[in-house]
């Protein structure tokens, strides 16, 4: 914090209070029963992933189909029906095996991560993580590493949700001169976070946006869903508007928090590496010990005491803050131009958008048709 010695290391996942329970789903009779028609289908024993040389469900596979994601994307087709939540379900998990989700190896984005453009730390008040976003360390030209990079990051944020809490928190900061990424590969990655991760965007925080990136935001802007808008928010005040605690955000480029962070990739990357692997096998234990089954509840595979690390490069700080709201909004996103505090309608959305660190982590949301997350 400051005063002290810089923090370079990441934070544990954020545990509900004691006395917590799971959280209540407050589904309709047709609801619910949409629910069971998609669970029963994946749940099938013959079940087999259409179109696939390999149409048997991996583990891994199985643990990210929880109850949890079924319902993320029934909400993301806007509960029409169970059908169209199988067709989109089945469409990521495709997509995951074609991207090489399960795959690539922190060895193989580690280039991209030298400079710390995205930096996971903290936990906002409803403990979501918080993804830092800063494009002004850009330090690569390949689009598609970019991409791989983003999609690697947001993997290892969600990584970090604990019990209850399904959403980031996404804090992007344009000082510096930062640029925007070219038009084709905003869409690119719009297109993957709005299609293959609907529902998991809690809010995103936005600082410094320069005057010149208007013109990309109207280009960008046509290509997000409005229902979005509600969660951004410009130049906040995250600690006076109760969004995050000081000990849990960062100080530096005007985010007024009281956390003196430091970028240092070799003490940060390894800590990072070891506190998600670790969380994840604790998570896919408890899944094992549920029975290894489609459709487990994320609360029942989360909820559980964590302890630290065995080595002490990673941060220990474990906050108790009362359990989120359910979120059941659609997710997407559409960033407005300088000067304003947040979005409440069409109106605000002239001169809109997202950049470089924008369509990278920016959308976690819906498709602009029918179907949206």
């Amino acid at each position: 914090m400051t005063g002290g010695t810089p923090i370079c290391t990441p934070l544990l996942p954020s545990q509900p209070p004691a006395g917590a329970i799971r959280p209540a789903e407050d589904l309709s009779t047709s609801q619910a029963g949409m629910l069971e028609s998609v669970l029963g289908h994946f749940c099938e024993p013959d079940y087999e992933l259409p179109g696939e040389k390999e149409p048997g469900l991996r583990d891994l596979e199985k643990f990210w189909l929880t109850r949890d994601c079924m319902l993320r994307y029934l909400r993301a087709v806007k509960w029409a029906s169970a059908q169209e939540a199988i067709q989109r379900l089945e469409g990521t998990l495709k997509w995951r095996r074609e991207f090489e989700i399960y795959e690539t190896t922190a060895d193989d984005i580690e280039p991209e991560s030298v400079t710390g453009k995205m930096i996971i730390y903290g936990y906002d008040t409803a403990r979501r993580p918080a993804l830092y976003l800063l494009p002004s360390r850009q330090n690569t030209k390949e689009a598609q590493h970019q991409i791989q990079f983003t999609v690697w990051m947001l993997e290892r944020t969600l990584d970090l949700t604990g019990p209850g809490v399904e959403t980031l928190s996404l804090m992007i900061n344009f000082a510096d001169r930062a640029k925007s990424p070219s038009f084709s590969t905003a869409r690119a990655v719009l297109n993957i976070l709005q299609t293959h991760y609907p529902e998991r965007l809690g809010h995103a925080l936005i600082l410094n946006v320069p005057f010149l990136l208007n013109a990309f935001f109207k280009l960008i802007t046509p290509l997000v869903d409005p229902h979005t808008r509600v969660k951004m928010k410009f130049n906040p005040r995250a600690v006076k508007d109760g969004l995050f605690d000081a000990e849990q955000l960062l100080s530096e480029s005007g985010w007024g928090g009281a956390v003196d962070f430091r970028w240092d990739h070799a003490k940060y990357w390894p800590a990072l590496l070891k506190l998600c692997a670790e969380t994840r096998e604790r998570y896919m234990e408890r899944w094992r010990k549920l029975g290894a089954k489609v459709g487990a509840s994320e609360w029942d595979i989360k909820f559980e005491p964590l302890v630290a690390p065995s080595d002490e490069t990673v941060s220990v700080k474990v906050v108790e803050q009362p359990a989120p709201v359910a979120e059941t909004e659609q997710v997407d996103i559409a960033v407005p131009g300088p000067g304003m505090t947040e979005i409440a309608g069409p109106a605000a959305m002239e001169g809109a958008a997202d950049t470089l660190t924008v369509p990278l982590a920016v959308a976690g949301a819906v498709p602009k048709v029918a179907g949206q997350a």
